[in-house]
């Protein structure tokens, strides 16, 4: 799994700072091996947004602890594993009891921070240990975030809700999050992945089979039509 980079999304310039008003922020969790977008939450900050990405994951198949994490470096992230899936210690008979909850030992997160010079302009990368250790992480997880930025982008040509300066850009959240739970169902079932195409042998005028990220996660076995998907009960994000 690699949970992808928090997207901004600001509303209308100068609008109050209000729970359904403001600035917003997008997390998105990717599987890194079928490219599926397994969870999203849109919330006032990277945490809360974090937290409600942790807690979906909770209800769907992992309810002990979080998979191994990599992420670019916006913050949150392991504050929200914490919150969702962390406990507090018991109480060893010396001191004060514990009362705040601590990851446990197992946990994976890699954060990859990208360096800029005095301009703004990308000048490399930092991996940063966040849980477990750096050699661990890299073996398990990389050292490339690219499909994390490649699904950004994707996010918002297919999301104009989400382009800033625009007249599409969100001022209702409730659109917004409507908006983001349809563009993940067209990107998981309907849209074919490019990187997950499979090459066919002996099939004359054919050479690849394409694939979607939630065929790629064996979830069908089919690239679902735009009908297909208005037809079904879609998840909530």
């Amino acid at each position: 799994m690699a949970c992808g980079s928090t997207l901004a999304i600001k509303e209308k310039k100068n609008y109050p700072e209000t729970p359904e008003s403001g600035q917003f922020m997008r997390s998105t969790m990717l599987d890194m091996d079928s490219r599926l977008r397994v969870a999203c939450a849109i919330e006032k900050d990277e945490t809360q947004a974090s937290i409600g990405v942790f807690q979906t994951l909770k209800q769907r198949g992992h309810p002990d602890g979080p998979p191994p994490t990599i992420s670019d470096g916006w913050g949150g992230i392991d504050e929200a594993m914490i919150e969702v899936y962390g406990l507090v210690p018991d109480y060893c008979g010396r001191g004060r009891p514990p009362t705040r909850k601590q990851a446990d030992t197992d946990w994976l997160y890699l954060q990859m921070v990208k360096q800029r010079d005095e301009h703004g302009h990308f000048a490399g990368s930092k991996l940063k240990a966040i849980f477990g250790t750096l050699e661990e992480l890299t073996q398990l997880l990389g050292k490339v975030t690219a499909y994390i930025e490649r699904s950004n982008l994707t996010s918002r040509l297919f999301n104009g809700r989400q382009t800033r300066k625009t007249l599409a850009f969100s001022k209702d959240l409730n659109c917004c999050r409507a908006a983001a739970t349809w563009e993940d169902g067209y990107y998981n079932l309907v849209r074919p992945h490019k990187s997950l195409r499979q090459s066919v042998v002996n099939v004359p005028g054919r050479r690849w089979n394409p694939r979607t990220p939630a065929m790629a996660a064996e979830l069908t076995d089919h690239i679902w039509t735009v009908m297909e998907l208005l037809s079904a009960i879609p998840l909530k994000c």
